[in-house]
């Protein structure tokens, strides 16, 4: 009887703790951190010290739990696609290890916290980020992703958003300096995703996703990856040009938007196999290293 009652409890634990995991994959961690950092540096960036610690608190806490909400709703809605897409087969909700009905519960719960977190801030932080959420959860899960190829292109303005949701979170008000943020983020976004959807090309295909390797080719879709990451080396001097950022910026995004280039040329021109994926990874670390610049550059600066 000890030992059934020892193994059960084992049990209990093994599941609870499987569960908790399971939650935390729905908010999809690694993007909202990611989504964070964007949003961190558009405090900092939005005042010429420190921005006050109850603004960064209360808005990554705000942006995090909204951003969560939109992850936990795009496995909802997503939930048949991702059962027939080898990337996705195993998510929580496709699998029925959570619950259509308890996901929106959790999802509904983060997305009212994080409101409320940002209304303590701000009406405008609140609203902006809550359209964020909509913007992603339903404008482009629901409709875009299966209506044109240029899903992505226009769907991502929800996922460029945080910085001006944390400059905002810190100053109440719009700034065109935080929309240069904006069109950093906007710009990279479709290079990003093709790049991956190129690797995906038959699941996307299976699953009915109209994405650009589906409907134009795959040699299109290394064209326009190649023209985007052109376009992400003009747009990544605007910060520098304006005055928002300085040189340390300016050497920093040069570097990594060069790269960005050099490999969507060999993806053009000098393709491989596994190269898309190396393509997709590197550009992972380029938006995290193109914020880092922002921030170093920032407090140098602020410091001097």
């Amino acid at each position: 009887m000890a030992k059934v009652s020892v193994q059960s409890l084992g049990n209990s634990a093994s599941m609870e703790s499987a569960l908790w995991r399971d939650y935390l994959e729905l908010t999809k961690p690694k993007v909202v951190a990611m989504l964070l950092l964007t949003a961190m540096v558009g405090m900092c960036l939005a005042v010429p010290g420190l921005p006050p610690a109850k603004a960064v608190i209360l808005g990554l806490l705000g942006i995090g739990m909204q951003s969560a909400a939109a992850a936990v709703f795009n496995h909802v809605i997503d939930q048949r696609i991702d059962r027939q897409m080898q990337r996705t087969i195993h998510r929580p909700v496709a699998k029925g290890r959570v619950g259509t009905m308890q996901a929106l519960a959790f999802g509904g719960a983060l997305m009212v916290a994080g409101f409320a977190s940002l209304w303590v801030l701000n009406s405008l932080v609140a609203w902006l980020t809550f359209a964020s959420l909509i913007g992603y959860a339903l404008v482009y899960t629901v409709w875009l992703k299966h209506a044109t190829p240029q899903n992505i292109v226009i769907g991502g303005l929800a996922g460029a958003m945080p910085p001006l949701l944390g400059w905002v979170a810190v100053t109440g008000t719009l700034d065109p300096h935080a929309l240069l943020l904006v069109m950093l983020v906007f710009t990279w976004t479709p290079p990003h995703f093709w790049a991956l959807a190129i690797h995906r090309q038959k699941d996307y295909a299976k699953a009915g996703v109209p994405m650009l390797p589906v409907t134009h080719g795959v040699e299109y879709t290394k064209t326009m990856i190649l023209l985007y990451t052109l376009l992400l080396v003009v747009v990544g001097f605007l910060p520098w040009l304006s005055g928002m950022s300085g040189d340390i910026y300016l050497v920093g995004s040069l570097a990594l938007n060069l790269g960005f280039v050099w490999y969507a040329w060999r993806l053009k021109f000098a393709d491989q196999k596994g190269l898309a994926w190396q393509t997709f990874k590197f550009s992972i670390w380029h938006i995290f290293g193109l914020f880092v610049a922002l921030l170093a550059d920032h407090a140098w600066y602020a410091l001097a």
